[in-house]
Parts: structure tokens; C-alpha cells; sequence
């Protein structure tokens, strides 16, 4: 009796350990999942540098822009979620950015130029209309010079 008791002991024993055995590679094969989930989900998106930009190996195309305007393109590029890289030209004397991007993008970098552009071009139209207080100004100077005609002020008395 006593050898079936011992036997049957080490029996739940070992089931209880096998149990526990499965249990924690499960925990663990659940934890490198999340792990890897977290690291697919962690990968830079917007301005980055270009080395994190060629770091996501998908190809990288270039596009030149003038320094006018930077400030637009990064709003048009986060508008439309592309991923890029701004490097400056330090050998031209008016300041030349050349933008990386990934090569999937390429559809939305076409769009998103040609908004670029159509908005460039409304500020230059814009710069080109005369001030509305320049113009006022040259109004009040205008009517400044006009001759004014003096009234003259008499005051009777009625009785």
C-alpha cells in the first residue's frame, strides 16, 4: 500500500510539473509576440534621419527643394503620412534641401508635390498684390494735399 501511495505521489508530482512546464512556455512564446508586435508597431514615422529612413530597407528616392517653403512641405508630408529625411547642402550659398523618402511613397510624394507647388505659387501671387495699407497710406496722403475749404465761423447774436 505504502509503494502505491509513493508511486501515485510521484505521479501528481510529475504531471503538476510538466503542467507547470507547458504554462510558462506559454507565457513565455506569448511575451516574444508581444515583443515582436511591439517592434513591428515601433518604427519611425514623419521627419527622421536618413539613416533611420534607409534603416527600414525599402528603398529610398531623392527630390530637391528650394529653402523657401520647408516648413510647408514638412505640414504637406505629415498631411499625407510619408515618411522622410531632410538633409541641407551646405556648398550652395542660397540653402538646397534635398528630401529623402522611402520609394513606396512615390505616389504620395507625386501628390503631395504638386500641392506643394500649387501653394508656393499662391504665395508668390500673393506677394506680388500691393499691401491694403500701402494703399491706404497713399490714400491719406492723397487727401492730404487736397485743398481744404475754410469755414468761417460767425456767431450773431439775436435779441
Amino acid at each position: 500500500m505504502e509503494k502505491k501511495t509513493v508511486s501515485l505521489a510521484i505521479q501528481a508530482i510529475k504531471l503538476t510539473f510538466h503542467e507547470i512546464e507547458a504554462a510558462w512556455r506559454k507565457f513565455q512564446n506569448e511575451q516574444s509576440m508581444k515583443r515582436a508586435y511591439r517592434q513591428k508597431d515601433m518604427t519611425k514615422h514623419g521627419k527622421q534621419s536618413v539613416k533611420e529612413l534607409i534603416g527600414q530597407g525599402q528603398g529610398v528616392s531623392t527630390i530637391d527643394v528650394a529653402d523657401v517653403g520647408l516648413k510647408d512641405f514638412k505640414k504637406m508630408a505629415q498631411k499625407y503620412g510619408v515618411d522622410f529625411a531632410v538633409v541641407k547642402d551646405k556648398n550652395v550659398d542660397p540653402p538646397k534641401y534635398t528630401i529623402f523618402f522611402k520609394a513606396k511613397d512615390a505616389d504620395a510624394i507625386n501628390k503631395l508635390m504638386t500641392d506643394y507647388a500649387t501653394k508656393q505659387l499662391k504665395k508668390e501671387q500673393k506677394a506680388e498684390r500691393p499691401s491694403i495699407l500701402k494703399k491706404l497710406q497713399k490714400f491719406k496722403e492723397f487727401v492730404a494735399k487736397l485743398p481744404r475749404k475754410e469755414h468761417e465761423k460767425r456767431k450773431e447774436h439775436e435779441r
